[in-house]
């Protein structure tokens, strides 16, 4: 007589009887291709900061985290619950010990990863917050203006962690070809402001080093807003909105001039820096005219800069 408990237990896969010592993520994929990001995303987790002396409206800033670590062709999925402790782990930490920036959480983060995923070389991790500080408008009105900071870090297992700070800025450009039509046509003389039409430009600055580098992030945002036209403001009285619309007449901008401008001053201001640091400078004009939008990037090292490339 066939013993049928038996047999049924005898048919069950190895790894569902020993889970523990063999889960379903650590078999062999079926296709055998690399992959080189398998992670979570859209991770929401406060975080506080301490940075030096810097000033901030408040500690903690609201975060949203991407983590990744590669998967070997052998192994047929990653430990996606790893990645959740590691970020509950690190985000605990800073309650009672914050970090000086979010590019230093994306730094522990990613090296702890590697920890927890012994069967991948690298690890990657992308962070954003809302970011607020203090500003005057053109007129010295006191005004809080928000910002985006972006922190990324990534760690290839003995042999090198390389970590990013960068900023998303949203000011102001004036057309100078529309500009110098409508004087031409209106035939203006003298130092007077014509008319033009405008665009909301959102400017992007993001510089990658090693990780003993530390740059401010309300550094980046002074270079990318004086490099606009003009800033904008939340809040704008008549005085300081007439004031905002004449300055930016007067220093009009295509979009390769706010990226051009960009990069002109960080050679200025981050010249002791090596020049291996790597950094992407993105501006898109959000066009008032057209149905399109004007778009300009450069990616380069500080090196290919200093040397006028």
């Amino acid at each position: 007589m066939v013993d049928i408990h038996h047999f049924k237990i005898d048919c069950v896969h190895p790894c569902v009887r020993m889970s523990n010592k063999c889960d379903v993520q650590n078999r062999r994929s079926d296709t055998c291709f690399k992959l080189t990001r398998v992670g979570v995303t859209g991770v929401k987790k406060p975080v506080r900061i301490k940075r030096g002396d810097v000033s901030l409206i408040n500690d903690t800033l609201n975060c949203t985290i991407d983590v990744f670590v590669d998967l070997p062709a052998e192994q047929k999925g990653s430990h996606l619950s790893r990645n959740l402790e590691v970020l509950r782990e690190i985000v605990d930490e800073s309650v009672s010990k914050p970090v000086s920036g979010i590019e230093t959480l994306a730094l522990n983060i990613s090296k702890k990863l590697l920890e927890k995923h012994d069967y991948a070389d690298t690890a990657e991790v992308m962070i954003i917050a809302e970011y607020f500080r203090n500003s005057k408008t053109p007129h010295g009105r006191e005004t809080l203006e928000m910002y985006t900071l972006i922190g990324e870090a990534e760690a290839v297992r003995n042999e090198r962690v390389l970590k990013t700070i960068g900023v998303e800025v949203i000011g102001m450009t004036a057309c100078p070809c529309a500009q110098e039509t409508v004087g031409n046509i209106l035939e203006c003389k003298g130092n007077v402001a014509v008319m033009s039409h405008n665009q909301r430009n959102v400017c992007t600055v993001s510089m990658t080093m090693d990780e003993s580098i530390n740059i401010e992030a309300n550094d980046l945002i002074d270079i990318v807003e004086a490099s606009f036209s003009s800033p904008t403001y939340e809040i704008l009285k008549r005085d300081d909105e007439a004031a905002v619309v004449i300055n930016a007449h007067n220093n009009p901008k295509f979009v390769e001039d706010v990226v051009r401008d960009v990069l002109k001053k960080i050679v200025e201001n981050y010249s002791e820096l090596p020049d291996d640091v790597c950094l992407t400078v993105r501006s898109e004009s959000e066009e008032s005219i057209h149905k399109h939008n004007a778009f300009a990037e450069r990616q380069t090292t500080l090196g290919e800069l200093k040397n006028k490339q």
